[in-house]
């Protein structure tokens, strides 16, 4: 939660869903899911590969329709949006600067600014077609900035970064819902990649598992049945610490089927 000037904390429900049910080919893919995001949350979807994290955040941007259930948004929400992936015509000559310069309503000082923030100033007459995979991730992190979020959605943003990137661009993310007063919503496979940067976890595999703290959820035996035991990483120990309270999303239970 955010301090307002005068000391009070903000909390203000960006986005209400509930029941939301989906089926592709009569095949269930998402069951009677139900959550809240708040301002100043960070939550992390988890789950196998299939589970249906990416088209939940679809269906809470309004890119999918359901099948059944509601969806109800703060008025005139802003998101900023980091896809999955993100593929260009590699015929298209385009630099970084041109790429982010198609982002409605920013300019150049916003531009240069989250360069610079984002540590890709460098890059700024590169080719798009040219970058690497954390490069052009935090490009498209960037673009996903320029809105001015209240909202922030990255689905795998770490997909194609090192290990050391992962660590870096996850030590960022409180920092930047920080700054921008926003909530952050991610899609990740791997809760120990992301315990360190996330106040809590929604873990899916069709219906909602389990939810809560990520420590909480880590010894879920939902979790371990998905999962396993996975202790070994390097990024477990990257541990979090704060002082406000956690907020948990409705259980759930139901088939699983596709992203």
């Amino acid at each position: 939660m955010l301090k307002l000037s005068d000391g009070r904390m903000s909390n203000t429900l960006l986005l209400k869903a509930n029941n939301l049910s989906l089926s592709f080919r009569q095949k269930k893919v998402l069951d009677d899911i139900s959550l809240e995001i708040h301002t100043g949350k960070i939550i992390t979807f988890i789950g196998p590969n299939g589970c249906g994290k990416s088209t939940l955040t679809k269906v809470l941007l309004g890119l999918q329709k359901t099948h059944a259930g509601k969806i109800t948004r703060k008025r005139n929400l802003r998101v900023g949006y980091m896809p999955q992936k993100l593929q260009l015509d590699e015929r298209l000559p385009l630099t970084v600067r041109g790429f982010l310069r198609l982002t409605h309503g920013c300019n150049h000082n916003e531009i240069d600014g989250w360069l610079e923030r984002l540590n890709i100033k460098p890059l700024t007459n590169s080719s798009v077609h040219n970058l690497s995979g954390g490069e052009w991730q935090r490009v498209l992190l960037a673009r996903a900035l320029l809105v001015k979020p209240e909202l922030l959605v990255l689905d795998e943003p770490v997909q194609g970064v090192d290990v050391q990137g992962q660590l870096e661009l996850y030590q960022l993310i409180p920092q930047l819902r920080d700054e921008l007063g926003c909530a952050v919503v991610m899609v990740s496979h791997d809760l120990h990649l992301v315990m360190a940067a996330t106040d809590e976890v929604i873990c899916l595999n069709g219906h909602v598992c389990c939810s809560g703290h990520p420590d909480t959820v880590s010894a879920d035996p939902a979790y371990l049945e998905l999962f396993g035991r996975k202790l070994n990483s390097p990024i477990a120990h990257y541990t979090h610490h704060h002082d406000h309270e956690h907020c948990s999303a409705d259980h759930a239970h139901g088939d699983h089927q596709h992203d």
